[in-house]
């Protein structure tokens, strides 16, 4: 290779590298790479920004507002309204669960069915009787297993077709091409579900972190004629305690949320603080500071506010707090909401609440305006996992936006027209029958997927121009000893293991050269190898940081990491087994 291919593979291994050990958001690591590949002059300018106007890539961005769509109008609630019901066993309870979410995935974007899915199964996991713990990972793997479904079930499988087509000049797959290997993978993942978590999973029927506000809230109050009156709370001292925190202020039957620093104290405030509640002792010392009644314990946010909600969220990767401490972060300022509490692991953090360093996957309990839901609903910092209902779904327009998303697949998989040209007129039709609003379908799109995925195409582009493909295809074949299964399987093994630690887009975009390169080299048929690519990109299973979806339902279902790895591993495997054995009986290799 000359000095563009070790610059190419350099990039690769440089970004791998990033991407799995540093908190660097995945576009600023790719758009990074599409810059040094453009100014090294190894890609042109057309070349590095191909993937910008990429189908593939538009055709994502516009399935987000197709289900965005589905969201606001109430049409996904209607299918799992109507076909959850009251089961009496809990393995029923799966059933119920595996048919709507697997056929909503199979069409529209896990993120969004997920989330939409969180609060309602929480609530009807109440109703049966059931523990939250013993539905929320099958949940996620459902949409998992259903997103394989059709071509359209996942970004990765349209990014994947889109990239295939421009190396190879080849028309590409049909919508429902890879169902004739994901239906059985997925029957046989939902068998797994079925048969064995409900004895694997575990039961936090009886834990909520949150449960008890009084167990990490305390109330004291100013005295009328104190020496705190008419002083703002930094000069009161009570912005920097070491083991509370101010979180508002009642006054005159209100309640002032997300306390300023320069708000101005008056005698008789109920001033309310979470953290260490031992510290009382340390407020009273304060002077000027009175304690209220029981013992000092909250009673103000036991009781419901039009001021203020409480939210329930789970720190997201790309959350930009992540790594930094609660105190640090300034989440008044940046958020306009206040930290109450945080749970890892499914147990809440105890001590001072200001030093916690945030990680991904922690649980918050969050005292914000009611405005802060509706504005970080597709905000990425967090997954908001609340009950509280701020945009009421428009549910005359639910038939409406099914009608919809029926006429995209139909003439998508009729060849009536393409697949990026139906998905273009899905959005446009979502929008125009006010089936979602114009800013909902500006929120939906995921700008920093959007970004990755197109900044990969380029480094994928390089590694094609400059001949590293070539080169690590030669390898893996060497490594292989020309058998052609073995070939398959560690192409399935790389993908799955590159997805458990970067993202799934990026991994299937940075193997799909390398494999077109191996299967040119052998003489071999490359479907059965760019079909092991999707499914092995999706099939996330082991961690709660390797799918979104999968930390989505991390801090509702109360799991730790290693009830993940321990339910995760397995169902890799068999997956993993499932699709390779239907491909290497159902495609010739050679």
């Amino acid at each position: 290779m000359e000095w563009q291919g070790w610059l190419s593979l350099t990039l690769m291994a440089s970004a791998l590298l990033a991407l799995m050990l540093t908190p660097i958001k995945p576009y600023l690591v790719m758009m990074a790479v599409l810059t040094i590949l453009s100014l090294s002059g190894i890609l042109g300018s057309a070349e590095a920004l191909a993937g910008f106007g990429n189908s593939g890539l538009i055709t994502v961005a516009a399935m987000f507002v197709v289900a965005a769509g589905m969201h606001a109008s109430g049409a996904a609630d209607m299918l799992v309204n109507r076909a959850l019901g009251r089961p009496q066993y809990e393995r029923s309870a799966l059933l119920r669960i595996f048919g709507p979410v697997s056929l909503l995935s199979a069409f529209l974007n896990n993120t969004p069915v997920v989330a939409t899915l969180i609060p309602a199964i929480h609530s009807w996991s109440r109703k049966i009787g059931v523990a939250p713990s013993k539905l929320m990972i099958p949940l996620s793997y459902s949409a998992i297993l259903g997103g394989t479904l059709t071509l359209i079930g996942t970004s990765t499988n349209l990014i994947v077709n889109a990239q295939y087509q421009t190396l190879t000049g080849e028309a590409g797959f049909g919508l429902f091409t890879i169902t004739a290997i994901s239906l059985p993978v997925a029957l046989v993942g939902l068998a797994f579900i079925w048969l064995f978590f409900p004895r694997w999973l575990p039961d936090h029927q009886s834990q909520a972190v949150f449960a008890n506000l009084r167990e990490f809230t305390l109330e004291v109050t100013v005295a009328w004629d104190g020496p705190l009156v008419g002083r703002s709370v930094e000069a009161a001292g009570l912005r920097q305690l070491e083991r509370v925190y101010l979180v508002e202020i009642e006054r005159d039957g209100n309640v002032l949320a997300a306390v300023s620093s320069e708000e101005l104290l008056r005698g008789g405030d109920r001033l309310v603080f979470a953290g260490d509640t031992e510290s009382i002792a340390d407020l009273l010392r304060i002077p000027g500071i009175l304690p209220s009644a029981e013992n000092g314990h909250s009673q103000a946010l036991m009781t419901e506010r039009p001021e203020r909600c409480l939210v329930e969220a789970v720190v997201s990767p790309h959350c930009a707090a992540v790594g930094q401490a609660i105190r640090d972060a300034r989440f008044r300022d940046r958020y306009g909401a206040v930290v109450l509490a945080v749970a890892r692991n499914g147990e809440r953090i105890r001590g001072s609440l200001g030093t916690i360093k945030l990680e991904a996957g922690d649980t918050l309990l969050l005292e914000a305006r009611p405005a802060f839901v509706s504005r970080q609903r597709y905000n990425k910092d967090f997954l908001l996992v609340s009950d509280l209902d701020t945009e009421t779904p428009r549910h005359d327009r639910a038939w409406r936006a099914w009608a919809i998303l029926i006429g995209v697949i139909s003439l998508a998989s009729f060849g009536v027209i393409s697949m990026l040209n139906a998905a273009l007129l899905g959005a446009g039709l979502m929008i125009i029958s006010r089936c979602c609003s114009i800013s909902q379908a500006e929120r939906s799109l995921d700008l920093e997927v959007i970004l990755t995925i197109a900044a990969s195409f380029a480094l994928g582009a390089a590694l094609e121009k400059t001949g590293v493909a070539g080169y690590l295809a030669t390898g893996i074949i060497d490594l292989s000893g020309g058998h052609p299964w073995l070939l398959l399987v560690l192409t399935y093994i790389a993908v799955s293991l590159l997805t458990e630690v970067i993202t799934n887009n990026a991994a299937a975009i940075l193997m799909l050269p390398i494999v077109l390169q191996l299967t040119e080299q052998s003489g071999l048929n490359a479907e059965p190898f760019v079909f092991a690519i999707m499914m092995a990109a999706s099939a996330s299973f082991a961690t709660p940081l390797g799918y979104q979806t999968n930390l989505m339902v991390y801090g509702p279902g109360g799991y730790r990491f290693m009830d993940f790895v321990r339910v995760g591993l397995p169902m890799n495997l068999i997956v993993g087994a499932a699709t390779l054995l239907i491909l290497l009986v159902g495609w010739p290799l050679n």
